[in-house]
């Protein structure tokens, strides 16, 4: 019932268990009853307490009534009363949660909900695993400690940083761990791949920090020559130096208990590494021509996207130092790894080139489509740069494919053929019967208790799972003992 109730692109999956969403209330609005009554019985599953109606007004007066923790909303097609209730549910009830419904067809509507408030978007026809993952994502995030929730609204409002934006888990474990890193003042080593954002990551430890009202001296250590990277960051006297014609002191000292980002680190000379680590034992440098040494009370945020323990194997980075910064250390996920925020992403640019531009640029379908696909090797910053250059090449406010880079453009024109070469040769051969999720499901418990040799503990942690769920599964399915079941 559930299958045909909300079609699958594919049903081939493992399913992934959660915990019961206890105490968690849902509304479901959709006018299809159909899919409200699937999605509503997919929730309650989860252990979600649901509400379902199919009318927008309803809707509006249940959530005056008791407001939902999540509110799951289909975006009627060629019309906005979907997106101005988004947009009231989030003035008046800032934590709900949003996730809006799309058709497939009109995907492009997913930007226009993130941009009322929706954390989260589902393009019809969606499966039942897509379903429970966004709902699991959203109750993640409802649920995440106060200190977390209060990053993430401190990152709303800090426009001024840039903003970090992304609701994936990827990006909401990123921000429980910020969270508690800014508080300290152990050295942090920002580690990922060039333009997921390594020295936002840094400014927004700086700014969520106790000494968020000192400075954040920003040093490139692949750009400046080792001299002036010495004197950059130790300072020096006057005399030192041809031109030195007064003392300065170095960023470290500059800092006066700020943050100095040492970005591409990687790339630090080996004789400065040795002095940056005196430095860092220390706490007092000697600024360059100078025979005294001055006290530091910085904190070092250092970042890069080399492999730094590699580089300590071949002898290009001093191990010492290595251990030195890498107390805490964040690795940020690459933008293909959480495809899922693309949309988000879209919209904040959008919305910022839209205010500059005074126009109100959206995305085609085709366009968010084909950004969705595309796997982003620079990142969030290659994201950024091919929508600024799609407006900067738009004839009107919507965006299409021949506004994108040339690369994007080929990867829609391919998935244009092959969509058109399946229109041609017709439906596919009908695959075999697949087993249900409930058949599923029972394979992937007992598979993981055999492989594990009937230890239920940790199959129960292989799955993801809790213990009781596991025993009240087993109980389900009748399973008494499952090494011996057939």
């Amino acid at each position: 019932m559930l299958e045909t109730a909300v079609p699958s692109r594919t049903m081939e999956f493992i399913p992934q268990l959660a915990e019961p969403a206890v105490h968690l209330r849902l509304l479901v609005v959709d006018a299809d009853a159909a899919i409200r009554s699937a999605c509503a019985e997919i929730a309650t599953s989860l252990g979600y307490a649901v509400e379902s109606t199919g009318d927008l007004q309803q809707a509006r007066s249940q959530m005056r009534g008791r407001a939902a923790d999540i509110l799951l909303l289909n975006l009627p097609s060629g019309s906005s009363q979907g997106l101005d209730l988004i947009a009231e549910v989030k003035l008046l009830y800032p934590q709900t949660a949003v996730i809006a419904m799309t058709s497939s067809a009109s995907v492009g509507a997913a930007v226009e909900a993130m941009r009322c408030g929706a954390s989260d978007y589902l393009a019809k026809p969606f499966a039942m695993d897509e379903l429970s993952t966004v709902l699991e994502r959203a109750s993640t995030a409802l649920t995440t400690g106060a200190e977390a929730r209060q990053l993430r609204e401190l990152l709303r409002l800090s426009q001024g940083l840039g903003a970090m934006i992304g609701r994936s888990p990827e990006m909401e474990k990123l921000y429980r761990i910020l969270s508690k890193v800014a508080q300290s003042s152990h050295p942090v080593l920002v580690l990922g791949e060039s333009g997921t954002g390594k020295e936002l990551v840094a400014r927004t430890i700086h700014a969520y920090g106790p000494n968020a009202q000192k400075p954040f001296l920003p040093v490139d250590c692949g750009s400046l020559v080792p001299t002036l990277i010495e004197s950059e960051l130790f300072g020096y006297v006057k005399g030192a130096f041809t031109g030195a014609s007064r003392n300065k002191d170095g960023l470290l000292v500059s800092a006066e208990g700020g943050t100095v980002f040492l970005d591409e680190i990687g790339e630090l000379p080996l004789d400065l590494q040795a002095k940056l680590l005196r430095a860092l034992q220390e706490k007092e440098v000697r600024p360059v021509g100078a025979s005294h040494r001055v006290p530091i009370r910085a904190r070092i945020v250092a970042a890069t996207n080399r492999d730094l323990a590699a580089m300590v194997e071949k002898g290009a980075f001093r191990k010492d130092l290595f251990y030195r910064l890498n107390v805490v250390n964040l690795r940020l996920p690459a933008l293909r790894d959480r495809r899922e925020d693309i949309p988000l992403l879209a919209a904040h640019f959008l919305d910022r080139i839209s205010r500059e531009h005074g126009v109100k640029f959206t995305l085609s379908d085709e366009v968010l489509r084909t950004m969705m696909r595309h796997d982003w090797p620079g990142n969030v910053r290659e994201l950024e740069n091919a929508i600024e250059r799609a407006c900067a090449l738009s004839s009107g406010p919507v965006l299409h494919l021949g506004d994108l880079p040339t690369q994007l453009q080929q990867q829609g024109l391919e998935a244009r053929r092959a969509a058109a070469r399946a229109e041609e040769t017709g439906p596919e051969t009908p695959a075999p019967q697949l087993a249900t999720l409930a058949d599923l499901e029972r394979q992937a418990i007992l598979g993981a208790i055999r492989s594990l040799n009937g230890d239920k503990l940790r199959a129960a942690r292989l799955l993801g799972i809790g213990k009781t769920t596991l025993y009240r599964k087993l109980k389900e399915y009748g399973i008494a003992d499952p090494m011996r079941e057939e």
